[in-house]
């Protein structure tokens, strides 16, 4: 998920030179991520990227197919509180509330587009913990959306997947346009 915000570039764009992120058309997006069985320190590198390159990015969360790793790994901070970071591997939502809330997202893997996207106000999410610890939390609102976003990711759905007919057809036609005055 994605979060406009103003930054200077940093020693991490140096730290992650490979680790690009797949954009709309790249298979690897739409395809569901396997669950992480060890708890290594391959495991943390890959959440260091992650992190690194959401960062760099400007991103709020990011899930590991966006770099191209088919591992069930997301990782998000809360923009509302950068300190507060977090890795999580093989999240599920195994709660949501009935009330939905409609919000314009972003996306790091659709740059340049912005649609309205209805989700759970508040979710309750079960996933382990770099180390393999069990954890289980309740999310509202923001955290709320970005969890559900990245674990979107990880299921193979897009932004545009969750976006009503009208609005996937407006972004669409805005992607193209913008495609076409990049091509000429």
């Amino acid at each position: 998920m994605s979060a406009k915000r103003a930054s200077s570039k940093t020693q991490t764009d140096k730290a992650v030179p490979l680790a690009q992120i797949r954009t709309l058309g790249d298979p690897v997006l739409r395809q569901q991520t396997k669950p992480v069985t060890a708890f290594d320190a391959r495991l943390k590198k890959l959440a260091q990227v992650m992190m690194e390159v959401m960062v760099r990015d400007e991103g709020v969360g990011l899930a590991a197919n966006q770099i191209g790793v088919v591992s069930r790994v997301m990782v998000w901070r809360n923009p509302d509180a950068d300190e507060e970071r977090y890795a999580w591997v093989n999240p599920v939502i195994v709660e949501e509330s009935e009330a939905r809330c409609t919000e314009i997202e972003g996306c790091l893997s659709v740059p340049g587009a912005a649609m309205e996207v209805a989700r759970a106000e508040e979710v309750v999410v079960e996933c382990q913990d770099l180390s393999g610890e069990p954890l289980r939390v309740r999310l509202v609102g923001l955290p709320a959306r970005i969890a559900q976003h990245e674990i979107d990711h990880l299921e193979g759905r897009l932004i545009l997947d969750r976006a009503s007919p009208e609005e996937r057809r407006r972004v669409m036609k805005e992607l193209r346009e913008q495609a076409l005055a990049v091509e000429t």
